[in-house]
Parts: structure tokens; C-alpha cells; sequence
């Protein structure tokens, strides 16, 4: 009869378990040191990862990497139209000039307030308008499909649109106002892309309409994985509509609420198209957007250098926005 011996068992007086043989690192618990092939694996560093994410990096190097560096290499050049013009590097005077040029500072003053406010009213319309297709509604389909239309046309088509709703003589939108008796006659049609101080506020409505579906399509998928279990328990505590929003919905929600916040910063504060087509940055600048300002810079005057510190201007100011933006997102949920 073999016995087992006092290491091997342990103590069992004192229902101790024994240390795993080798001990250190080595132990029960402790992980077994990594080889370096392990850790090359760990990190992804091996060729074939490296040869399955080739396909996806590709298109960023080529199409988004490359023309940045190439744009920021050109802000630092006095480059201009034309074949035959000699480019030379001249380094912060593209920058200097910038910081003195009045329209370009007013550009991205309305710039600023285009972006931020069409996102505010995206976010809340679209939150909003992404509760009411949530519910079970009927003909739900149909309306969740009515309300991509906005988001599957064009922008070119989308500002022809509303130009014609905004006509003065033939738009719609007079003809309406002058149905309910807010206006009077032909002589006090109001001329929405022209006057100095609905221009703007009209061009704002016009890109949230356009952007609100994108929006209101991923909150929607949000409020998928909101827990039902969550909402029924506090239905059943008693907690009204709100208190059901604000502790149970919103919570789950606000993640990808603010993830698609900062997007459509971006996205907004680098418009070009829509209002373009609406009112090409009229009247006496009032929609001229920063893109637009750089477009013409290059387009219109020639000046591909000054244009290119424009357009690294605005990347950095927006970089340094969404940085203190997201920061403080984080700080607050982490608390």
C-alpha cells in the first residue's frame, strides 16, 4: 500500500492546498511566460495578419493617408494654377497670411454655427423620431422606410429640391405661408436664400433634413439592445415614461449617441455639396462655409498653397474640438 507524502497532500488540518510545482512563475495562476512567437501572434504582428489587413488599409493609405500628407506638405509651398508656375517652399507664410484674413476667420465663424447646430437638431429629432418607430406602431416598415428617403438621394438632387421649395415666386413653402394668411400678396414673398438673415437658418434646415436619417437609423439600432427586462422592471416600480427614458434608455443609448455626435461634426463642419447647390456661399457670404472659402481660394483664385492651410487649419481645430469633446464624454461616464 503506497503512502502519499506530507508535500503532496498538504495540510490538511488546515484545509491549505499545496503550491503548484516550480512555483514563480510557473505557478497555478500565474500565466506560463510567453515566447516571443506567442507575443508576435499576441500582437498581431505576423505576416499574415498583416497580409489580411492589406486589403482594408489600401484604400485608406492611398485614398485618405496619402492626400492628407500631400495637402499638409502643400501648405508649407506657394503653389498656384498652372503648369508652368514654379513651386517653392516659402514655410509658415501660408499660415501667417491666415491668421490675418478676416473672411476666412467669418467663414469659419458660420461654419461653426452651421455644424453645430445642425447637429444639436439632428440628435434631438432623430432620437426623438428614432422613440417613435421603436414602438409598435402600425405599418412600422413603411415608415421606417419613408423616413430613409431623405438619406438614400443625392445632395445635388436634395439642394435642386429645396431651392424649388425655397423659390420665391413659385416655392412651395410661400405659397403655403400665403395659404394660412401669414403673407400677402406676390409683393411680400419672402425670398429665403437670399436675405441676409434667413439664409442661414434656411440652409440649417435643409442639411438636418438631409442628415437626420443617418442619425435616426443608428439610434435605432441603438435602442435594439436597450434590455427589456430593464424597462418593464422600472415600468413595473412605477417609473413613468421619463424616468424610464432617463435612467433605463438613456444610459444604454448615449454611447453610440455620442459616437455619432462627433461623426456628424465632422461630417457637417466639412460640407460642401448641399450648399453649394443652395446658395454657393451667399448671400454676401452669410452660408459661406470654410470648405467653400478654401474652394474658391483654389478653384477660383488659383492659390492651391493658401487653400492647403486652410484646409490643415480646419483639421486641427477639429481634431482639438472632438479631443476636449469625447475627453469630457469619458470623464463624465467614467464617473
Amino acid at each position: 500500500m503506497s503512502t502519499a507524502s506530507p508535500a503532496s497532500l498538504g495540510d490538511e488540518a488546515t484545509g491549505t492546498v499545496p503550491a503548484a510545482r516550480g512555483g514563480g512563475r510557473g505557478g497555478r495562476g500565474t500565466p506560463p511566460p510567453r515566447t516571443p512567437a506567442a507575443r508576435k501572434r499576441l500582437l498581431g504582428l505576423d505576416h499574415g495578419a498583416w497580409f489580411l489587413l492589406l486589403p482594408a488599409l489600401l484604400p485608406i493609405l492611398v485614398l485618405s493617408v496619402g492626400p492628407l500628407l500631400y495637402a499638409i506638405s502643400l501648405a508649407f509651398t506657394d503653389a498656384q494654377f498652372g503648369r508652368t508656375v514654379e513651386t517653392d517652399f516659402i514655410g509658415v507664410t501660408n499660415f501667417a497670411d491666415l491668421r490675418l484674413d478676416s473672411l476666412f476667420w467669418e467663414s469659419f465663424r458660420i461654419g461653426l454655427v452651421w455644424a453645430v447646430a445642425v447637429t444639436a437638431l439632428q440628435l434631438v429629432l432623430a432620437l426623438g423620431l428614432a422613440l417613435l418607430l421603436n414602438q409598435n406602431l402600425r405599418f412600422r416598415w413603411l415608415a421606417r422606410t419613408l423616413a430613409l428617403v431623405p438619406w438614400a438621394m443625392p445632395e445635388v438632387v436634395v439642394g435642386i429640391m429645396w431651392r424649388l421649395v425655397y423659390h420665391q415666386d413659385a416655392g412651395i413653402l410661400n405659397k403655403t405661408l400665403r395659404q394660412v394668411g401669414l403673407i400677402g400678396g406676390s409683393a411680400e414673398n419672402i425670398d429665403w436664400l437670399t436675405n441676409l438673415s434667413l439664409a442661414l437658418p434656411a440652409v440649417i434646415l435643409v442639411g438636418v433634413w438631409a442628415g437626420m436619417p443617418q442619425t435616426t437609423v443608428v439610434l435605432l439600432a441603438g435602442l435594439q439592445n436597450v434590455p427589456h427586462e430593464l424597462t418593464e422592471a422600472a415600468q413595473l416600480d412605477g417609473a413613468g415614461v421619463w424616468r424610464r427614458f432617463a435612467s433605463v434608455t438613456w444610459p444604454a443609448l448615449k454611447p453610440v449617441a455620442v459616437a455619432m455626435t462627433a461623426l456628424n461634426f465632422i461630417w457637417n463642419f466639412n460640407s460642401f455639396g448641399l450648399v453649394y447647390v443652395l446658395t454657393q456661399g451667399g448671400p454676401g457670404g452669410q452660408t459661406r462655409l470654410p470648405m467653400l472659402f478654401a474652394y474658391e481660394e483654389a478653384f477660383k483664385y488659383g492659390q492651391f498653397g493658401y487653400a492647403a492651410a486652410m484646409g490643415v487649419v480646419m483639421i486641427a481645430v477639429v481634431a482639438v474640438f472632438l479631443t476636449v469633446f469625447l475627453r469630457k464624454r469619458l470623464k463624465e461616464d467614467a464617473i
